[in-house]
């Protein structure tokens, strides 16, 4: 079935290149939006956890990440007006530069490919660091690359002063025929405190909401926030779509399932945990760090990424967690574990300092965290074994981000063969025993749906 939607304003924060200040803009857009009593409904392009922790911190719903590499584009399209229904708003946050998606060549994961499909104004941030007559030439590059993409304005970071500013925007509007919203000067009392895998999420920020509310401050002071609204209700309705991920099943499976959601298991993807519940699962949240046991009457255990890493020694400590757990699974509990979910899994986790923790034990082996990225990007995933999301044979879509290398002995059995999108060689990956799987695969169940089928089937035959 064809759906045509309606109107929903709109506009796309991208960026040059990484770096340039995209989430600080975005957070403080959305905190001034908020303080006018603005409804706003948060996005991410591409697959990522921490920036959507903080859009949900402002605005108080649930950031959805939408990625033309992982997703069609019509499973984008319903994403995006699933979730935008109730708001006044949208306010999507790019990933990268504007136009740099997977290093195959194209043009999918990019900012640019999801601009085109929500048919969405896009405000390109600038580093103004080091630069005036050339932000100009900066500006036409972007605008002539790709016509079809909508650059209806720019901001420029880290600008100096309102000399350096008025350099900046005489380059950009007298070559560009683009607008300059306004800028964001240079404070280092608004830089978002990072560490290995990006920024630090928001569930561990005590300093968070006053460091939006100064952004947005300093936003409201520089920028025209009125013209950016003008330009957030200018597109025309959402491109028809087929609706195919919500659109409902004969299948129910009535359980419960228990999600680990705490300062080192808090990656998860809201439309992953909300097409659970459209199958009439029931969530149940706890903490493998400080709750005593397992929440009762639980059919699955769903261990998200993390940080488990920064926070070993609690988890070692809990000894009556990692026990429950264990009971749980020698009942016969379906456990997947995702990344930190498969640390935790493990027997011995050794930490940045080399020091060794003892996990859950429930799979054999042990991860080391590394001094340098040991995975990042896009992976396509065969399966070499029946396991709980999928059977031997099935292929998909989904990516990778960890420090850790993972030890097994010789002769272990994975699940997965996976591949980048930019090479055909592949590795193994997915760990698996009974019924419980953990891999570093980091999967968004929109991407196939039958794999979240597939994973209630198995709790179902349990």
């Amino acid at each position: 079935m064809k759906h045509t939607s309606s109107h929903y304003p709109r506009i796309l924060i991208a960026g040059t290149h990484s770096g340039v200040g995209k989430t600080t803009i975005t957070l403080g857009l959305m905190s001034v939006l908020m303080e006018k009593g603005c409804r706003v409904q948060g996005f991410k392009v591409g697959p990522d956890y921490i920036d959507p922790s903080h859009h949900m911190a402002i605005t108080g719903r649930p950031s959805r990440n939408l990625d033309t590499w992982l997703m069609s584009r019509d499973v984008c399209l319903e994403l995006f007006e699933r979730a935008v229904m109730g708001s006044d708003m949208a306010v999507i946050e790019g990933v990268m530069g504007l136009y740099d998606g997977c290093l195959d060549g194209t043009e999918f994961g990019s900012t640019a490919h999801l601009a085109k499909i929500l048919d969405v104004p896009v405000i390109l941030v600038m580093d103004a660091k080091g630069m005036s007559r050339s932000a100009g030439a900066i500006a036409l590059g972007f605008k002539h690359f790709d016509k079809d993409v909508k650059i209806q304005g720019v901001i420029l970071n880290r600008v100096r002063s309102e000399r350096h500013y008025t350099s900046l925007k005489k380059s950009i509007e007298g070559n560009c025929n683009i607008p300059v919203l306004g800028y964001l000067s240079f404070d280092e009392e608004i830089i978002l405190p990072e560490r290995h895998l990006g920024l630090v999420p928001s569930i561990e920020q005590e300093f968070s909401k006053s460091a939006y509310q100064k952004i947005g401050n300093l936003l409201s002071a520089t920028m025209d926030i009125e013209k950016l609204i003008g330009m957030a209700s200018s597109p025309n309705n959402l491109p028809a779509f087929q609706k195919t991920v919500f659109c409902g099943t004969t299948e129910r499976f009535n359980f419960r399932v228990a999600v680990a959601v705490d300062e080192a298991f808090n990656f998860y993807y809201h439309d992953n945990l909300d097409l659970l519940e459209s199958f009439g699962v029931e969530l149940t949240y706890f903490s493998p760090m400080y709750d005593k046991y397992l929440p009762a009457d639980i059919h699955g255990l769903y261990l998200g990424g993390g940080f488990p890493e920064l926070h070993a020694a609690l988890l070692a400590s809990n000894t009556t967690m990692k026990e429950s757990i264990r009971k749980a699974y020698r009942n016969g509990l379906v456990i997947y574990g995702e990344c930190g979910g498969m640390m935790y899994l493990l027997e011995q986790m050794v930490d940045f300092k080399k020091k060794i923790h003892e996990m859950c034990g429930i799979l054999k082996g042990m991860t080391k965290m590394e001094n340098k990225r040991q995975g990042l990007g896009y992976i396509t995933v065969e399966a070499i074994h029946d396991n709980l999301l999928c059977k031997k044979g099935d292929v998909f879509k989904a990516h990778e981000f960890h420090w850790s290398s993972l030890h097994v002995s010789e002769g272990t059995r994975f699940a997965y063969a996976i591949s980048k999108c930019d090479d055909n060689r592949s590795r193994s990956d997915g760990l698996f025993a009974d019924r419980v799987l953990g891999s570093y695969t980091h999967v968004h169940f929109a991407t196939e749906p039958g794999l979240v089928k597939h994973f209630l089937r198995t709790m179902g035959s349990a």
